[in-house]
């Protein structure tokens, strides 16, 4: 509730933490792997100038392969990802976190004639920015995710919190959310928890703040919520 991360459940029952990637970070490895495509097809087409009639028919095949083949050929490697995904550390999974398949692959990617309609991929936008995961209709259709890789990062060093008594009156379900996040506080960075404990910060008194001083009590208030007083 504090954060975009989603839970997938595994076959086998093992609970993973996705955390999918926004339209931003999306169009940046659009846009890397779009300025791969083009720098291929303008060395080809050079290429090609000087073999004539063969020449062009190449390039045209080159053109279809780069344009419905490329995407599917790096997203079934092990990392998951084109070179533009791997450049911003995304990569696209299952729904269920799991590798994608090679169905889907090609599903996700051959509905991105439907994501461009009516431009410009309007539809995409859309749709990405009216869900909480981020998926566009060709992940819809193909029941997949593009998420942020799990990286090694610096962990945030907390001190030791005093349980501090709510400022507010606050809902059952906006509690579990505070527990929540101090239960991943361990395994966020600084800033991370910060900026996440600034959107809470209501619940300490300090509604409009930021800052590991802000940081500390909204945990201390859920060290309250959880009986620790």
């Amino acid at each position: 509730m504090l954060d975009t991360a989603i839970t997938a459940e595994t076959p086998e029952g093992i609970l993973l933490e996705l955390r999918p990637a926004g339209l931003s970070a999306r169009f940046c490895a659009f846009a890397v792997d779009w300025g791969i495509r083009i720098g291929i097809m303008y060395a080809a087409a050079v290429g090609s100038a000087f073999m004539g009639g063969i020449g062009v028919a190449a390039w045209l095949i080159l053109f279809f392969a780069l344009e419905w083949l490329y995407p599917v050929a790096f997203e079934l490697t092990p990392s998951g990802s084109t070179p533009g995904k791997r450049a911003f550390g995304l990569k696209v999974v299952m729904d269920n976190g799991l590798p994608i398949t090679p169905a889907a692959s090609l599903t996700r990617n051959l509905l991105r004639v439907a994501d461009f309609l009516p431009f410009m991929y309007g539809a995409a936008l859309v749709c990405m920015l009216t869900r909480r995961d981020f998926k566009r209709l060709g992940d819809l259709a193909a029941a997949t995710l593009v998420v942020y890789e799990a990286r090694e990062s610096r962990k945030a060093q907390l001190p030791q919190v005093q349980p501090h008594a709510p400022a507010i009156p606050v809902a059952l379900q906006d509690q579990a959310a505070v527990i929540a996040l101090a239960a991943r506080a361990p395994r966020l960075t600084g800033e991370r928890l910060d900026e996440l404990a600034a959107l809470a910060a209501a619940v300490s008194g300090d509604a409009g703040s930021a800052g590991p001083e802000v940081t500390r009590r909204v945990l201390g208030v859920a060290q309250w919520f959880l009986g620790r007083r």
